[in-house]
């Protein structure tokens, strides 16, 4: 049986902890589960050989997904982050606040949501990617997991999966606002009053509506976004809500601290790549390599 996003609000409406003592077992898709009583065979993701994408919004994760999905190396993918958060953590959430269940696709209020969930079950994500069970005779290679992100997850997962490595994926936070202005994700929203400016009335981050960019961009970087704006490439509105959503993430999610944890928790099982500086596949090949050794 393949659970869906209402069973998993059902079993949060009556009152089931998400872990692996209190959820009945339900498959995520087929090999791969949550709950118990687990079937003959199964184990825990802390048994079982796992690769984690570590890395923010806007750092290359899925091209480097797609790139090594044609690197010839074998591996299951796992459900991300994105359908572990709607399946999982939101609808815990959602319950605890006598809300209904439902999904949520602004992602401010989804931080509001993940924020809260790591403040009931330390180490957040990874909390939820630990109670995964896995039936290794129906994947392929090892598990791949997309992705990890800030200080707390990285340290709780290097604790708790001790047969995990780690990718992290990084980026300047002015390229991670460019490539989120040139995609067009559905998740990608964050809600907020129209903006009033018009293009032509745009000459700072202040006239957008946003504060506390200090800390993100140069005041160069800050002048080659607003240009966009003012050539007409993307509108205003657009650009304040990609800015806002690299700022939320910055608030949950710092970069440098996951790595700062990683490099000196566990040295031998961390490979970082900043991917400004290779190609994407360039970033696939250097992880095919390490992989293998």
């Amino acid at each position: 049986m393949v659970v869906q996003s209402n069973q998993i609000g059902y079993y949060a409406r009556q009152g089931l902890m998400l872990t692996n003592s209190s959820l009945p077992f339900v498959q995520l898709f087929p090999g791969v589960g949550v709950g118990n009583p687990v079937p003959r065979g199964w184990h825990t993701l802390v048994e079982a050989p796992l690769l984690i994408i570590v890395g923010v919004t806007g750092v290359g994760k899925s091209t480097t997904l797609e790139r090594l999905s044609q690197s010839g190396l074998t591996y299951t993918l796992l459900p991300n982050r994105r359908e572990l958060t709607d399946r999982l953590i939101i609808s815990v959430m959602q319950t605890l606040d006598g809300q209904p269940v439902q999904l949520v696709a602004d992602r401010k209020t989804r931080f509001d949501y993940t924020r809260r969930y790591r403040e009931h079950f330390p180490g957040g994500m990874s909390h939820a990617l630990s109670q995964i069970w896995v039936d290794l005779a129906q994947l392929s290679g090892f598990s791949l997991f997309d992705g990890l992100r800030g200080a707390d997850e990285v340290a709780h997962a290097v604790d708790s999966l001790p047969l995990a490595r780690f990718i992290v994926l990084d980026a300047p936070d002015v390229v991670r606002v460019r490539r989120l202005l040139g995609r067009n994700d559905r998740f990608d929203q964050v809600a907020g009053d129209p903006l009033a400016a018009s293009s032509g009335e745009i000459t700072t981050f202040a006239s957008l509506g946003v504060e506390d960019t200090q800390q993100l961009f140069t005041q160069e970087e800050q002048e080659q976004l607003l240009d966009l704006v003012r050539r007409g490439a993307v509108s205003g509105a657009d650009l304040r809500a990609k800015v806002q959503i690299v700022l939320e993430e910055r608030r949950n999610y710092e970069p440098a601290a996951a790595i700062k944890v990683l490099q000196a928790s566990t040295p031998d099982r961390t490979l970082v790549i900043n991917t400004t500086r290779h190609s994407p596949k360039q970033v696939a090949a250097q992880i095919v390599a390490w992989m293998q050794v």
